[in-house]
């Protein structure tokens, strides 16, 4: 079938699609997550009808209001760029692209400049001078904080700028079903409403800032829409993808039976907070000497080891912080108070959970994708600013910094007429039957695809996630999303034969410098379930 406007109007176009109860729609440009990735691009498109796309309700889905930690810029007078690049470098297992954490940092000024001017509103000192945190990894004290809810507050500001733009249309409580194309371009995307119904977006530009996989661990930090949805998609699209094996495990979460695990934020260590076992020792000073501001690949790992060898283990924050933890630390204290503790006197239980994926969709410095049509910024995206291990504070930062640079793209170019040829997917029937292999999918990923991993394991793991697979319903689902997901990190997983920053293999415990570069996959185009990946380095 011919792909122009025409032909879509005779065969999928009003009559015939709504017939089916099926919407159709364009825009200019589709950005589908609305954390502060994607608001960043929303924003940044002033003058081109932008159809935003929204998991949950505007300014509460997603990670980024969950973000405790602060967003890292060198705007202290000890500080500089370069410092900041370096301290992202070092933590990455050598793997961080030069080019882009040189960007990305040297961008941060400007990003903190621009959210003070939307309306943000930061820590300060008495003096009024932005108050100033450190955390792991860094070697200045350069993060912004807006207490421990810092995400939050950013979200809350781009939100509010959101909803009064005119360029902008919400559609919240809509998932992203599927990529549409034709030509082998990226023409629109197809999404269901929270009773199933189905909308066709035409769209000549579609933006991915979907946000990340954390739901594919049964231990995790991150919200119950981190399903990888944006990752499936793009596989089924055979977009290239990179580094899928690094998932980063956030040292301190919460651990009193809660999920997802409320986060501890790592401010808390920066203010002198301590981490020791409930024999009361400290034994992050046996693994490395920078103790509790080690870079979270080290911390997590001790934690999960120490763990595993039948030990609790504690962030004790009574004398660091003490009776100022309600004004200090109030999302911390909220949830730790939720849970029957009082960490102003006694010390809070913690273990690693699953928190970042710096693997993703790979982009270039711009977000452009292996597919015309299709851009990728926030934890959706592999960049390569991060490498194998995120320095702390740099997630909010690359959001912002990649999704002003992919709505700066998008405008640089002329507006194309939105066109495709697509016939409505099948959406899968959500039965209980999904839930359990959501859990499955879950318990396999924590315990063979964690922070541990090894051949037998991961050889297991993939093909219990076949199996799983197979009992799926056909159609479009989360629960396959996750499967799709999962499969492609234990590949990846079990194709890295060495052991870098966030994966480690017990099997292959050194470090390999041939694999000192990113890896990419190229899945298989709409293999849906079934994605064969060919690995390449570079």
């Amino acid at each position: 079938m011919t792909s122009t406007p025409a032909a879509l109007g005779a065969a999928f176009g009003a009559p015939g699609l709504q017939a089916r109860g099926v919407r159709t729609t364009s825009a200019e440009v589709v950005v589908v997550g609305a954390g502060v990735a994607g608001l960043a691009v929303a924003l940044g498109l002033a003058g081109r009808r932008v159809h935003l796309i929204c998991k949950g309700p505007l300014g509460a889905t997603g990670a980024s209001p969950l973000a405790q930690g602060g967003i890292a810029a060198a705007v202290g007078p000890d500080d500089s760029t370069a410092l900041h690049a370096a301290d992202t470098t070092s933590v990455s297992g050598g793997t961080a692209d030069p080019d882009v954490v040189a960007m990305v940092t040297g961008e941060a000024p400007r990003v903190v400049h621009d959210l003070v001017a939307l309306g943000a509103r930061f820590d300060r000192e008495a003096d009024g001078q932005l108050a100033l945190g450190r955390e792991a990894g860094h070697s200045r004290s350069r993060i912004l904080h807006a207490r421990d809810a810092t995400g939050a507050e950013i979200v809350r500001a781009a939100t509010e700028a959101a909803r009064t733009a005119t360029h902008v249309t919400v559609f919240e409580h809509t998932t992203s079903i599927d990529l549409v194309m034709a030509q082998g371009r990226v023409t629109g995307l197809w999404t269901a409403d929270q009773d199933g119904r189905l909308t066709l977006h035409l769209a000549p530009a579609v933006v991915f800032a979907t946000g990340g996989i954390g739901q594919l661990y049964e231990r995790t930090s991150n919200p119950v829409e981190a399903t990888g949805d944006g990752l499936a998609m793009a596989a089924r699209a055979g977009v290239r993808l990179a580094d899928l094996e690094f998932v980063q495990f956030h040292p301190t979460a919460l651990d009193v039976g809660a999920d997802p695990m409320p986060l501890v934020t790592e401010a808390l260590r920066g203010a002198g907070a301590l981490i020791v076992d409930d024999t009361g020792r400290r034994f992050l000073l046996d693994v490395d000497a920078r103790a509790e501001l080690a870079p979270r690949d080290v911390v997590a790992l001790a934690l999960y080891r120490r763990l595993r060898a039948g030990r609790r283990v504690f962030l004790d924050a009574t004398q660091a912080v003490g009776a100022a933890f309600p004004e200090r630390f109030p999302t911390v204290f909220a949830a730790c108070r939720q849970h029957g503790l009082d960490p102003r006197r006694e010390p809070i239980p913690v273990g690693p959970a699953a928190h970042y994926h710096m693997g993703g969709i790979a982009t270039d410095a711009r977000g452009r994708t292996s597919r015309e049509g299709l851009w990728a910024c926030g934890e959706a995206a592999c960049t390569g600013l991060h490498g194998a291990n995120r320095l702390a504070s740099n997630s909010l930062l690359e959001g912002l910094v990649l999704g002003g640079r992919v709505a700066a793209d998008i405008l640089s170019r002329p507006s194309l007429p939105a066109f495709a040829s697509s016939e409505p997917p099948l959406l899968a029937t959500e039965r209980a039957d999904h839930a359990a292999t959501r859990a499955g999918v879950r318990a396999i990923m924590w315990r063979n695809v964690g922070l541990e991993r090894n051949e037998p394991g991961l050889q297991q793991a993939l093909a219990q996630l076949e199996s799983a697979a197979r009992s799926l319903d056909a159609g479009h689902s989360e629960a396959r999303n996750l499967v799709t997901v999962g499969r492609l990190v234990a590949q990846a997983a079990l194709r890295r034969r060495e052991s870098r920053g966030s994966h480690f293999r017990t099997d292959y415990p050194s470090i390999d410098p041939a694999w000192a570069r990113r890896h990419f996959l190229q899945p298989g185009l709409r293999d849906a379930g079934d994605v064969v990946a060919a690995g390449g380095r570079r």
